[in-house]
């Protein structure tokens, strides 16, 4: 009886250690473990939440916070953004034509010049668009991972995967929303809101993204916009006048693209 009365006891330590360890291993001690463990990983959710909360705030003014303050807080944390990720990818910064070439196609240096170009010009919403949808995307993304240390299951969870299923239309409505950016900066210009030498900047940033080889979305963003337009043109409602510029704005588009290496 007291062997028995003995191994009934080791059972239930044994069972106590084992729902003890289940325990430490998920919650906040695990998510706090988790954040801590990856600083730079913590940083750049944090920050993107800053973006988003910056544009949240620049569209709904819900504080005594100008909107051009918050227009530049949001660009801002974008930069940073972008020059933190380009600190992991890259090497050592040195002087050299290989250096260069590899900060030229990192799609974080290209957004490191979107801000740039931005930031100093009066708020032009759309700008914001891609920047907060980026920011989005990635916000999930590490939300979803700190989910699934803590154990977290549910509504939320599936509303994260949903949103991360997504993510190829999202791309898309970003490299649309930056192509359609181009004609809102000449009108800018007409209000006074953007410097003359903005679009010739912007031009050089949608040429980068035009060529990126990690992000094909510009591409693809471009080729719908020009079978859409061009089915339109054949269309029997479209005036000849309008047919005439959609064909002439195509070839114009088609000679300033850039060539891609294969």
């Amino acid at each position: 009886m007291a062997e028995t009365s003995t191994n009934r006891a080791s059972t239930a330590d044994d069972n106590n250690y084992e729902q003890s360890t289940e325990t430490t291993s998920t919650g906040i001690g695990a998510v706090f473990r988790h954040l801590t463990s990856k600083p730079t990983t913590t940083l750049l959710l944090t920050m993107r939440v800053a973006t988003l909360t910056f544009t949240f705030l620049y569209l709904v003014p819900l504080t005594s916070i100008s909107p051009s303050n918050l227009y530049q807080k949001a660009l801002v944390s974008n930069a940073a953004i972008s020059a933190l990720r380009l600190h992991q990818r890259l090497p050592p910064f040195r002087i050299s034509r290989e250096y260069f070439y590899m900060l030229l196609v990192e799609d974080s240096a290209h957004y490191l010049f979107y801000s740039l170009i931005f930031i100093s010009n009066q708020p032009i919403t759309l700008v914001l668009l891609p920047i907060a949808l980026f920011s989005f995307l990635h916000a999930c993304s590490a939300i979803l991972n700190v989910s699934n240390v803590a154990g977290i299951t549910g509504a939320s969870k599936r509303f994260l995967e949903n949103i991360l299923q997504s993510q190829r239309q999202i791309l898309l409505t970003i490299a649309l929303a930056e192509i359609t950016l181009m004609p809102t900066i000449i009108f800018a210009i007409i209000a006074g809101l953007a410097s003359i030498f903005t679009p010739f900047m912007y031009y050089q940033f949608v040429a980068l993204r035009y060529s990126s080889r990690r992000n094909p979305y510009s591409q693809q963003a471009f080729h719908w916009l020009r079978l859409s337009l061009q089915h339109f043109a054949m269309s029997p409602r479209c005036p000849s006048i309008l047919q005439t510029i959609i064909y002439r704005g195509i070839e114009i588009v088609c000679r300033f693209a850039p060539q891609i290496q294969q």
